[in-house]
C-alpha cells in the first residue's frame, strides 16, 4: 500500500473503534500489547475484509507484511478465508504463520477452500503438526477438530494430537479443545485418551472439564468423564 493508501486505510478502521471493546478484548488476549488494538467487533472485521477482496485492495494488503494492529491480523486471516484457489491461500497462509502471535488470530483463520481438500489439506496439517511454532501447531490441531473429527476421523488422527510432547499453554489448550470435542463425536474412542496415563494430566484434566461444560456430550459420557478427574 501507498502511505496515501495507508492513512485513508487506518482512517477507515478508527472509524469502527469501539473503545470499550478495545479493553475487553485485550484482555482476553493478555500477550500483546494494549496498543496494538484498535477495538472493532469481528463481525465488523469480517465485513471489512470482504470489501477488500471485492475491491481488490486485499492482495496488496496481505503481502505487506508485518502488520501494526491486531485487527489488520484479523483482517488477514478473513481475506484469507475468501480466496477459492486451494494452492494459493496454502503458500499464503503458511507465510503469515510466522506473524501469526495471537490465539484469536489463530483460531480465526478458517479458509473455506480446505474444506473442499481435505486429502492435500492433510499433508500440510502433518507437517505443521511438527512445527516449533505455536501458532501453527495450534492451528494445525484445530483444523483436525474441525475437517476430521466426523466422518473423516481415524483413530491415528488422536494419537498425532496426544503424542504432542509440550509445556505450551496455548497448544496444550486446543489439545484439550480436540478431546473435548472428540467427547461428542467420537466418545468411544476418544474416552480411552482421558483415562489416566495417555495424554499429560494438564491436558486430560482440561478436556474432562470442557466436555462436562458441552451440551453435545451425552449426560452418560458426562458421567463416565467425573469419574475420571
Amino acid at each position: 500500500m501507498k502511505n496515501t493508501d495507508k492513512d485513508m486505510f487506518y482512517k477507515s478502521l478508527y472509524a469502527l473503534q469501539d473503545k470499550e471493546y478495545k479493553d475487553f478484548n485485550s484482555k482476553l488476549i493478555p500477550n500483546i500489547q494494549s496498543d496494538k488494538f484498535i477495538g472493532i467487533r469481528t463481525p465488523q472485521l469480517r465485513k471489512f475484509a470482504k470489501e477488500m477482496v471485492k475491491s481488490g485492495q486485499a492482495f496488496s494488503f496481505i503481502k505487506n507484511l508485518p502488520h501494526r494492529y491486531f485487527e489488520e491480523n484479523q483482517i488477514h486471516a478473513f481475506i484469507l478465508s475468501e480466496f477459492k484457489d486451494f494452492n494459493f491461500v496454502i503458500t499464503e497462509t503458511e507465510r503469515f504463520f510466522p506473524y501469526v502471535d495471537n490465539w484469536a488470530t489463530c483460531d480465526q483463520m478458517s479458509p473455506h477452500v480446505f474444506k473442499k481438500n481435505l486429502d492435500l489439506l492433510f499433508k500440510y496439517i502433518c507437517e505443521w503438526i511438527k512445527s516449533k511454532d505455536i501458532y501453527t501447531v495450534r492451528f494445525a490441531i484445530k483444523n483436525l477438530m474441525q475437517y476430521y473429527m466426523g466422518d473423516n476421523f481415524k483413530p491415528e488422527y488422536a494419537n498425532m494430537v496426544a503424542n504432542i510432547k509440550t509445556d505450551e499453554y496455548y497448544i496444550n489448550m486446543m489439545r484439550a479443545w480436540y478431546f473435548a470435542t472428540g467427547m461428542a463425536k467420537q466418545p468411544e474412542i476418544i474416552l480411552s485418551y482421558l483415562s489416566f496415563g495417555k495424554i499429560d494430566e494438564w491436558t486430560r484434566k482440561h478436556a474432562i472439564q470442557k466436555a462436562l461444560e458441552s451440551y453435545r456430550v451425552s449426560d452418560k459420557n458426562k458421567e463416565i468423564l467425573r469419574s475420571l478427574r
